[in-house]
């Protein structure tokens, strides 16, 4: 019963959460991005007053996944159409283009205050304030007091969708998806800083690892990882 009712408060916050002012510019291609966002919602035992949340969501750089990889990770629990899917996604690792995106909410910056009003007269004036602000990457959101942060997952699956073609254009003119023995110039890249940070931090081997493993490449790397590992 539980779970039942997690998954509906689940349900009921995607399906009454409305992005109201998404950023202008896209997620930054090659660093993190903040996002600050403005999320107005009632009450649920007082529809008379309205509770104004702020905070500041990290956008982290997106990063190329090979297919073979993304393949790996969602063969688990599907049948023989998705491995025939999958194997042609390993086949056509040349043109198919994943990048994985991820989130992390800056907590120093959340606040919120409750107000008694309409929801609509504190959505306009919200929405007045923030666009005389002309922050790119502002966003206002009309979600639901409780599970607010679902409101905030459904924001950021939105700004994905508004950044992901301007991602890969710029990656691909920075050749950041030419192929080297099956890997990416880009994941090649990572690599080489992952393995460069471990050498000066041995608390950063073991992340290095999980990447290699990650992204599929760890036999192509196995002898540099662990003589890394015995140098320490």
């Amino acid at each position: 019963m539980k779970k039942n009712s997690t998954e509906f408060d689940f349900w009921y916050a995607v399906n009454n959460t409305e992005i109201v002012l998404l950023p202008t510019r896209h997620i930054e291609t090659f660093g993190n991005t903040i996002i600050n966002y403005h999320m107005v919602c009632e009450l649920m035992d007082d529809t008379s007053k309205v509770r104004v949340r702020e905070g500041r969501m990290q956008a982290l750089r997106p990063q190329i996944i090979t297919p073979s990889s993304y393949a790996n990770t969602m063969l688990e629990g599907f049948g023989e159409e998705a491995r025939r899917y999958m194997e042609w996604l390993k086949k056509h690792e040349d043109t198919v283009r994943v990048l994985r995106y991820g989130y992390t909410l800056k907590k120093e910056s959340f606040s919120e205050q409750v107000v008694t009003d309409s929801l609509q007269t504190v959505m306009e004036r919200v929405r007045t304030d923030i666009n005389s602000r002309k922050d790119p990457f502002a966003a206002v959101i009309k979600g639901v007091d409780e599970p607010w942060d679902v409101c905030l997952v459904k924001l950021f699956w939105k700004v994905i969708e508004s950044s992901a073609v301007s991602n890969i254009r710029e990656l691909h003119e920075r050749h950041m998806f030419i192929m080297q023995d099956g890997i990416p110039q880009g994941i090649r890249e990572d690599i080489e800083k992952a393995f460069t940070a471990a050498q000066v931090d041995p608390s950063l081997i073991k992340p290095l690892g999980k990447f290699l493993q990650d992204n599929s490449v760890f036999e192509q790397y196995q002898d540099r990882f662990f003589k890394l590992v015995q140098g320490r």
